[in-house]
């Protein structure tokens, strides 16, 4: 397995930032969408793989399994080249620090990057809710199964960062997120070869979901799901999870509670924790290699 030491690896985050910033502004949304419903379909999957498995095997190996499985939408952006908002968190910014490139370039690609993120995994979400996550009876009446109450769950998780402690929590959470996944991209970018690239990305994004970290991108799919399943619920549903509580769960809720923290978050984690860094660490061993 051929691997790259600290430093290539490093001065090659720079070029892929150079390389993403200069992508026409069509692109950037184009491989946002992408990006956005990949990691939606690792959401979808963990949602589906943990339903139940927390009440025969316990909380933890519950949280495992949830995160065993999630990784496979990074994966699948990184070996095909979609662009991912808290990956490019990173990698635009370490472009601007050892390529010079312009900080308005980087705000662009960010900002495009995140609303075809945000596209892409509502169109998923939407696919799941009146798919995987509800039965539908021959009259066409929707009725959420166990799949759907799980993704209801967790969105009013998603959204219940209420108060001044509440909102540091997630923006914590956010920080540790985006340094793991970033870390994971570093490691992705460390391999040649695919098996390599896999194995590098998996264990750090395994250990975010299983941690309990927010990631702003994942929960654009996690809560939209649960509101769009929402909707099906049947009355005795409705007063199992209690009307009040699944009125705090809406598209407000989305950002107020969850999707702004959650994003300054994982700017954060990115940019300062893995970016600023690994630039101030390796910046005379790069300025060597030009």
């Amino acid at each position: 397995m051929v691997f790259h030491p600290p430093v290539a690896i490093v001065a090659k985050a720079g070029d892929a930032g150079k390389y993403k910033t200069t992508l026409p502004a069509w692109n950037m949304i184009l491989r946002g969408f992408m990006a956005g419903a990949y990691i939606a379909m690792g959401a979808a999957l963990a949602t589906v793989c943990s339903t139940g498995a927390a009440d025969f095997l316990g909380p933890g190996v519950g949280k495992l399994i949830l995160g065993g499985v999630f990784p496979v939408g990074l994966i699948i952006i990184v070996l095909t080249g979609a662009e991912l908002f808290t990956g490019d968190a990173m990698l635009a910014p370490m472009a601007a620090f050892i390529h010079r490139v312009s900080w308005a370039s980087v705000i662009k690609l960010w900002i495009l990057v995140y609303i075809g993120n945000l596209i892409g995994s509502i169109v998923f979400a939407y696919i799941m809710a009146n798919g995987p996550l509800t039965n539908f009876s021959a009259a066409g009446v929707g009725t959420a199964n166990a799949f759907g109450l799980t993704a209801v769950n967790i969105a009013l998780g998603k959204v219940a960062y209420a108060g001044t402690m509440g909102q540091w929590s997630l923006l914590l959470k956010g920080i540790a997120c985006n340094w793991l996944v970033n870390l994971a991209i570093l490691l992705g970018i460390c391999a040649d070869d695919a098996i390599g690239k896999i194995v590098g990305i998996w264990f750090p994004i395994m250990a975010f979901v299983s941690t309990g970290f927010e990631h702003c991108v994942a929960n654009m799919y996690f809560i939209p799901a649960g509101l769009l399943t929402k909707g099906y619920l049947s009355a005795d549903q409705v007063a199992t999870f209690g009307a009040a509580k699944l009125e705090g769960l809406n598209w407000v809720t989305m950002w107020t509670n969850n999707l702004i923290g959650a994003t300054i978050g994982n700017i954060i984690g990115g940019l300062f924790f893995v970016g600023v860094l690994y630039w101030v660490s390796f910046r005379k061993e790069i300025a060597a290699l030009k």
